[in-house]
């Protein structure tokens, strides 16, 4: 197995890339992010999503990618790299087409009842998983009641198929799944990755060994896998069920993928540039400049549909973040553009609305939480903290205007970004004290509710229900289950228009009921959104074939081939 690991060397990082922010207002442009802005709207050419010709078999590919996920159980974790990951190893029940309409994969079809409760699946009965098991109806259901099953403790999949209530084996390649109310998200979230398919008897009789020993039914398998290192894939022989929709057949061209774990930045960086690598997952955004200047690479970036990043998510149950002018009056004194500078060296796209531009319903809002000072002052004013000590820092009866902010550092959200914030918000006369804590700690107070503010990164989903998943009062934790409404918001208005979103199947009505919630959001301010949730990638010009799938506009490695013509 190639190491990248073991590269060593003293490097310079060069810093001029050219900045890059979200445009004012035009009709029409191309954005940074690889697709086209119509009216503040993100959209990709059909073409990014399926092959044009069939590719040539044969290679191994060495991938790099900046952290490990710690397991391959993808009902049981959170982790991004289960967007790209869980397409190696896994399939799914149902993929999003190139307009995000559900189309088939392991089920050739669906019908859907009158009242919107009962799903039945018509499955393909040619699947099976590498261990010889046969993908089936028992093995839907099997997997359906792993993903809510307490012990896996899952904190997405749990989450996504949470009215999910039992299911009935109707025959061999029909399964019916029922609902406690109707969910139209329920097809868009089966989509995801982290909703694939494992083999049942694994899951039957050997959970524990899911996490260091996947068995899927997917186009590769498993071979090796060292924790913080690496992992080497092999293409998985009479794999023929890829998704209609990206237009493969039959096998994987590659014979191996390589992967290296290298969380430094410019490692990554020097190993795609010297042929050492094929392929960087995470590419590092203080680089792309040079790696489009370098007609051996290929850049791509990329914007995850869903939620945008969060600078910050506010306890809403702790003072000061109790009072949504105090709360409003942070978003609008941080400056975005100096964030998607830090975090991204001119290749992220600031932002300041609730959903990711390219995701179905989204209406742009940039103007509500706008960064504006002056606004951010006088909302602070009208909150009671018209005081000022020696610091300059804002009183309200003689207590500082002041709280902790709760951070990690990752390739995803760096340090940095919690650092700038403080400093935004000293300029309107917040003391915002940094806590920065290994990312473990990080997950257990963000689900104890022990923290007022927290930096938060990006949670992903392929649906604009993942505004539901974020701040509807259901999705507060509870003994129960794991919710992802940590900041514990609860605003009735919103409860009400997001349970209605998934009750509707109109399109008219959810563009209403969807952008009534997106405005209700910037009026609440349970959040901070700070940028696009972007996908930086790139590669040597020796790799072809690199589509991106269409729920997490990830590579989609079935596809991809090599023209070295490794034997």
């Amino acid at each position: 197995m190639t190491t990248i690991l073991k590269l060593s060397a003293v490097l310079s990082l060069s810093l001029a890339i050219n900045a890059c922010s979200p445009a004012a207002a035009p009709k029409h442009e191309t954005s940074a992010a690889d697709g086209t802005v119509t009216n503040g709207v993100v959209t990709y050419s059909a073409a990014d999503f399926h092959e044009s010709s069939p590719g040539r078999s044969g290679g191994t590919l060495r991938v790099s990618a900046a952290s490990d996920a710690g397991s391959f159980d993808v009902h049981a974790l959170s982790n991004g790299n289960i967007q790209w990951m869980g397409r190696i190893l896994f399939d799914c029940l149902v993929y999003q087409d190139e307009q995000g309409n559900i189309s088939p994969w392991l089920a050739r079809s669906w019908d859907i009842s009158d009242d919107g409760k009962t799903y039945t699946f018509h499955l393909r009965d040619d699947v099976t998983f590498s261990d010889g098991e046969k993908f089936n109806a028992q093995a839907l259901q099997t997997n359906l009641e792993h993903m809510r099953d307490p012990a896996t403790k899952s904190p997405l999949a749990a989450a996504y198929i949470a009215p999910y209530v039992g299911g009935k084996v109707i025959d061999d390649y029909t399964f019916e799944a029922h609902l406690r109310a109707p969910y139209t998200p329920f097809l868009d979230v089966l989509a995801q990755s982290w909703l694939s398919m494992i083999s049942p008897r694994q899951i039957r009789e050997a959970p524990q060994t899911i996490a260091e020993h996947p068995i899927g039914s997917g186009p590769f398998t498993l071979q090796s896998y060292t924790r913080d290192q690496g992992a080497v894939f092999i293409k998985r022989p009479g794999y023929n069920w890829a998704p209609p929709v990206t237009r493969h057949k039959g096998e994987a061209y590659l014979d191996r993928i390589e992967l290296s774990y290298v969380p430094e930045a410019m490692i990554r960086f020097t190993a795609l540039e010297s042929g050492q690598s094929d392929f960087a997952l995470d590419a590092p955004a203080q680089n792309a400049a040079a790696i489009r200047a370098n007609p051996n690479l290929v850049m791509r970036s990329r914007i995850r549909k869903g939620n945008p990043s969060r600078g910050i998510v506010f306890n809403v149950e702790q003072a000061p973040f109790d009072d949504v002018r105090v709360r409003r009056a942070v978003a609008k004194a941080v400056d975005r553009e100096g964030l998607a500078w830090i975090s991204g060296f001119g290749e992220y796209i600031a932002k300041a609305d609730f959903l990711a531009a390219n995701t179905r319903f989204y209406q742009p809002n940039k103007e509500a939480l706008a960064y504006d000072v002056k606004a951010a002052n006088t909302l602070l004013d009208d909150a009671g903290w018209t005081g000022r000590d020696a610091q300059g820092y804002r009183t309200k009866a003689g207590q500082r205007l002041k709280a902790t902010l709760l951070a990690y550092s990752s390739p995803a959200f760096p340090g940095s970004v919690s650092v700038a914030i403080q400093a935004d918000l000293k300029k309107v006369g917040f003391e915002m004290t940094v806590e920065m804590l290994p990312l473990t700690r990080v997950i257990e107070r963000r689900y104890a509710g022990k923290f007022q503010a927290m930096a938060d990164g990006y949670w992903h989903t392929n649906t604009p229900d993942g505004m539901f998943v974020l701040y509807h009062s259901e999705s507060i934790s509870t003994d129960k289950r794991i919710g992802q409404n940590v900041g514990r918001f609860r605003d009735a208005e919103l409860d009400r228009v997001l349970s209605a979103a998934r009750q509707s199947r109109d399109p008219v009505e959810l563009q209403a009921l969807y952008g009534e919630a997106q405005k209700r959001l910037t009026e609440t301010v349970p959040s901070v959104p700070s940028v696009e949730a972007q996908v930086l990638t790139a590669y040597g010009r020796q790799v072809q074939g690199v589509i991106f799938d269409t729920s997490h506009n990830v590579p989609f490695f079935t596809s991809i081939w090599l023209d070295r013509g490794q034997p």
